[in-house]
């Protein structure tokens, strides 16, 4: 061993037990050494790579240099790593890289890294970052596409290089980020669709925006979705997507696919037996070269002839579809298909079924609003169209709606006046009355409950100066909005008032009608009261004793000429007295017994203050009986 060798191991020896390093002035106290020696053989120690130096203060500071074999570092590493000498020339790569991208090392050694069209080192701006390399390692991201035009991403980092003769280099190491990167993008996507969908408008083609969206996830793919006409319960094809795949569908269909009918409810059907909960899922259907279960015909339920089916399998290289159903709470929206040619994967699986969960609840979304918005049309109409004026109030006192009948009853509406107490005070202008009015109101409020009807009726003046008497009925509803209607009772009012006047005339004239009765019914006389059709109505206890009935119900409902003999007798005196004639005269009586007897009648007829005759009075005074059996 030389001197010079002797000394580079005392001095290694030395800094191997010292972690934080020595001095120059250190490792010549511990070898007991001259320190310009020591200086030297450090200078010579550094540049072969054996130690390294930092500044601590004013003193370089030595340590051991931590290194790790080019051979271990190539073969023991997971990335793939490329090294290259001053002038960019190719001078090592890992296996790892030359699998990865598909090379030998007779492709790459010795060839410059711009001559070598590397997939990840390739574009200008890697190259830029590999040229314009200095002391500090560069890190960035380079995006590369491979011959069947799927994108990778790389984290490439451009480490400066010593070689063991001095020479300078630098060492590129290739990171595999594209899981990585396509996780950020997918993420970054199914936010950017969640708010979009969020915002579309009703009226927005949102059966196109997804197919559009669908093409962003899987470039190249052909699709089409499928809507469900809940009115006319049939399938419906509302959009197609992909390079041309509308154009040559019309051409070969003879028609423009979008609207195109398809009798898709048999997939519920033998031999298929789809449901939504198995058609939430993404399912995979091989077509070429040999269909996997069903034809494509088969998955078009027939409806297009076998012969296009095959066309546009060829013309547009299909090999497999991918089809899911747009499913929420067991629900089925419509059914997308997504197209592949022969050879291609379905990328992103996980992120296109997220993105039709989003579309599903979105479609839900929208048909629910549309529902609401439905009913809510049906109601504004059907309460437009009430015959009562009717207004809601929300919790804060404000007008949140009234009809077309409100504004015409009462002349205001919420222009006029937004809020109950500005209203109040239009339609009561007197301060006194409109204090007892709102008591009246908040305590019937406080004694309610939720759904229970608080009527009440208040003479309000309208704006053309009109008073009229209204009967408000309030009812709490359950989110705390008040439901007003409104029913003007004015001329009810009036009829009321002019009836009550009535029952106090006819309550009058039933204390005249009952002197009358009593006087009927206490006169020695017998009398009978008749109907127009000469049915007893009432006789009074005279009558009853003389004819031989006990109580007056054995009499009434009875037609007069039973009680004569001969019948048509009586019938005569009916006739003439309902003819306005006063008849007076004998005829012959027929007891309850049997027993006959004369008497003297007078059959007067009653008559109505408009003229019309209401029946006839019947007054009998016995005379000779005379018993026909004897």
């Amino acid at each position: 061993m030389s001197p010079g060798q002797e000394i580079t191991g005392r001095i290694l020896r030395t800094l191997r037990f010292r972690s934080k390093g020595m001095t120059i002035t250190e490792i010549a106290r511990a070898l007991g050494m001259n320190r310009n020696s020591v200086s030297k053989h450090l200078e010579v120690m550094q540049v072969a790579g054996q130690v390294e130096s930092r500044l601590v203060g004013n003193a370089k500071v030595y340590s051991v240099a931590q290194r790790v074999p080019l051979s271990a570092f190539l073969c023991f590493t997971q990335n793939p790593i490329l090294i290259l000498d001053a002038n960019l020339t190719i001078i090592q790569a890992n296996d790892q890289l030359l699998r990865h991208f598909g090379r030998t090392k007779e492709d790459l050694l010795g060839q410059n890294i711009r001559d070598t069209a590397l997939p990840a080192v390739s574009t200008q701006e890697a190259l830029a970052v590999i040229e314009g390399l200095e002391r500090e390692q560069v890190i960035t991201d380079v995006c590369c596409r491979n011959d069947s035009g799927r994108e990778s991403f790389y984290q490439m980092q451009v480490i400066p290089t010593t070689f063991e003769d001095g020479e300078k280099g630098c060492t590129i190491v290739f990171e595999d980020i594209t899981e990585r990167k396509r996780y950020i993008q997918n993420t970054m996507f199914l936010a950017r669709t969640a708010m979009d969908l969020v915002d579309l408008p009703p009226v927005g083609d949102i059966y196109q925006y997804i197919v559009d969206r669908l093409t962003e996830l899987v470039p190249g793919a052909r699709i089409y979705l499928f809507a469900h006409d809940e009115v006319d319960r049939q399938f419906v094809v509302r959009a197609v997507a992909g390079e041309g795949f509308r154009e040559g569908l019309t051409e070969l269909l003879g028609r423009d696919p979008v609207g195109l009918v398809l009798p898709v409810a048999r997939a519920f059907d033998a031999p298929y037996h789809q449901t939504p909960h198995v058609m939430r899922g993404m399912q995979e259907f091989a077509l070429r070269p040999e269909p996997s279960s069903w034809p494509f015909y088969d998955l078009c339920f027939r409806a297009i002839p076998e012969g296009v089916c095959e066309a546009i399998l060829s013309r547009y290289n299909i090999g497999t579809l991918w089809a899911a159903g747009l499913v929420w709470r067991e629900q089925l929206f419509g059914i997308v298909g997504i197209f592949l040619e022969q050879g291609k994967d379905l990328e992103n699986q996980e992120t296109v079924e997220s993105f039709i969960r989003q579309v599903s609840i979105a479609l839900a979304r929208r048909q629910i609003e549309g529902r609401l918005r439905r009913n809510e049309e049906r109601f504004r109409g059907m309460v437009d169209s009430s015959p009562f004026a009717v207004a809601l109030i929300n919790q804060e006192g404000r007008f949140v709606y009234v009809n077309r009948k409100f504004v015409e009853v009462f002349g205001y509406g919420p222009e006029d006046a937004p809020t109950c107490s500005e209203w109040f005070r239009l339609v009561f202008p007197d301060a006194g009355y409109r204090q007892e009015a709102v008591k009246a109101w908040r305590l019937d409020l406080e004694r309610s409950v939720t759904g229970q009807v608080r009527p009440r009726a208040f003479t309000v003046r309208c704006r053309d100066g009109s008073r009229k008497v209204i009967l408000f009925r309030a009812v709490t509803l359950p989110d705390g909005t008040q439901y007003l209607t409104c029913e003007d009772i004015t001329e009810e009012a009036r009829t009321y008032r002019l009836l009550l006047a009535d029952i106090a005339d006819l309550r009058h004239r039933e204390q005249e009608m009952l002197l009358k009765d009593r006087a009927i019914a206490s006169t020695g006389r017998a009398v009978a009261l008749l109907d127009p059709d000469g049915v007893v109505t009432y006789a009074n206890q005279a009558y009853l004793a003389l004819w031989g009935y006990r109580t007056a119900a054995d009499v009434q409902g009875s037609h007069f000429s039973r009680f004569w003999e001969p019948p048509d007798g009586a019938r005569e005196v009916v006739r003439a007295a309902l003819e306005g004639e006063v008849w007076h005269g004998e005829l012959t009586g027929i007891r309850s017994g049997g027993e006959t007897f004369r008497v003297d009648l007078l059959g007067t007829p009653i008559i109505g203050r408009d003229g019309r005759v209401l029946g006839m009075m019947a007054a009998v005074t016995a005379g000779r009986v005379k018993d026909e059996r004897s």
